[in-house]
């Protein structure tokens, strides 16, 4: 079993741009019920890449760690049931 998870990153505020602190990820658009399918999106050997469903621009920042965004606040955080 992999211990790596993939973070998952919404955009409620409407950003034009989030930074965060991997390449790897899922966008899933605004929160649940309002978000689009979530997409796997992978920046390979660029820095910043546009979800095709919400135009949402992430960027690649080395100075934030794996579930960290700018502005804060993008990522998704699924609550306990």
């Amino acid at each position: 079993m992999s211990d790596h998870v993939v973070p998952h990153f919404q955009n409620n505020a409407g950003h034009a741009r989030i930074e965060i602190g991997v390449k790897e990820f899922m966008c899933v658009g605004a929160n649940p019920p309002y978000d689009h399918p979530h997409i796997f999106l992978d920046m390979g050997d660029d820095d910043e890449k546009v979800c095709p469903y919400c135009s949402t621009h992430y960027v690649f920042s080395g100075d934030l760690k794996s579930g960290e965004t700018s502005p804060e606040g993008c990522s998704l955080v699924e609550e306990s049931a």
